[in-house]
């Protein structure tokens, strides 16, 4: 189970609950120029760019939009003129509520997707090569046909989300501000969840703590898992849980600004080897961490330091995940290779031994030229026992 699976088991809003406008002060549009300007550089002959985002693969287009859609899909024209326009899903009615999301002016109806032939055709002199495509491939196929079929060459478009995954690895000092907002509210909610746990509460009460205090900071959105079997399966929702459960395992994942935050928390009154462990194992990793550093180098260093527990199933393919506009940005786990500065990653060390212990400590970090830097991390384990 990795990473990407966590996300899907989480329990997702049907709508964003907290704050999503666009903010100037925080991001402002030379932010946004910057970026595209860097996309026209890679491919000169471009003249157009096709971003497309949904609720639910939509990383791409905030990060060249700031827009995440609440609902429907989303389409961003670009151009290299500086006309930018922007369609989106769901109607007319739509467009208002669009419009505070997003520094794009020009704002119309997605529809079926067919207005955007025209407008891709540009020069009839051009080749297809004039046109890019990004985020193409999370399309729904229906509306993968209407757009690209209506563009002479379509099939043949450039594909230029794999550079712009390059593009949002290195992360920005405004990008980061966003991301130490969401571990800010992180670790808010883990230290709810903690104080909850301490006073006997049940599992539902501890995790809805952690909710709570996050939506009231202006988390835009909160997603969590827990465990009622010490740790070993982590699950959402499904029912109330009054009982109190220890060890208590948790997961939590918060949004701001657009930026996400992640976390594994292991909370006990009494010692648990695995999760001093899993702590230990972090602190090494911590030690380690820097630009060039093979991810699979670590992961070996880890797995020696948990001995005799292994690596637990959630953690034992994602130790090591890139974190920012989504919660597990491209390349994924099984394909990053080395660290890079400018980077920010969700660190996962799990311990189990298969039977009654199992736990999972966890850090979000930023790579720097010399090393990282902690944006955040949960409880250490000492002998079982919390500490700051």
């Amino acid at each position: 189970m990795c990473s990407s699976v966590i996300a899907m088991y989480t329990v997702h809003p049907t709508l964003l609950i907290g704050p999503a406008d666009w903010q100037a002060e925080r991001m402002p549009k030379g932010e946004f120029f910057l970026r595209i300007d860097t996309l026209w550089q890679t491919f000169p002959a471009a003249k157009r760019a096709i971003v497309y985002g949904d609720s639910r693969h939509h990383a791409e287009l905030a990060y060249f939009t700031n827009l995440v859609p609440k609902l429907d899909a989303a389409v961003a024209l670009l151009t290299r003129n500086g006309d930018e326009g922007l369609l989106v899903g769901g109607g007319p009615n739509m467009l208002d509520a669009a419009r505070p999301l997003t520094w794009i002016e020009e704002i119309a109806p997605l529809g079926d997707g067919k207005v955007i032939g025209p407008w891709a055709a540009g020069d009839e002199q051009q080749g297809p090569e004039g046109t890019l495509s990004i985020g193409a491939g999370y399309m729904p196929t229906a509306l993968r046909q209407n757009i690209l079929g209506t563009i002479r060459g379509g099939d043949a478009l450039p594909d230029a989300t794999p550079h712009a995954w390059r593009l949002m690895r290195r992360k920005s000092p405004r990008e980061l501000a966003s991301i130490g907002e969401a571990c800010a509210i992180l670790d808010a909610a883990i230290t709810a969840i903690a104080g909850a746990h301490r006073g006997g509460a049940g599992v539902t009460t501890a995790v809805l703590a952690g909710e709570r205090s996050a939506i009231v900071r202006g988390a835009q959105d909160v997603r969590t898992l827990f465990s009622t079997d010490a740790g070993r399966v982590l699950r959402p929702f499904e029912g109330l849980i009054d009982r109190p459960v220890d060890p208590l395992q948790v997961y939590v994942a918060i949004r701001r600004f657009n930026y996400w935050a992640e976390g594994f928390a292991h909370f006990s009154r009494r010692p648990i080897a695995a999760a001093a462990k899993a702590d230990e194992g972090l602190q090494l990793a911590l030690r380690s961490i820097r630009p060039g550093t093979r991810v699979r180098d670590i992961a070996s260093v880890v797995a020696a330091a948990i001995r005799p527990y292994r690596p637990h199933p959630v953690t034992e393919h994602a130790f090591a995940t890139a974190i920012g506009l989504a919660l597990e940005e491209p390349p994924y786990t099984d394909v990053v290779d080395a660290f890079e500065a400018g980077e920010t990653y969700s660190l996962k060390v799990g311990a189990s031994d298969g039977t009654e212990q199992h736990a999972i400590a966890s850090a979000m970090i930023v790579v720097r030229d010399d090393g990282n830097e902690v944006l955040w991390i949960g409880p250490r384990q000492t002998n079982g026992k919390e500490s700051a």
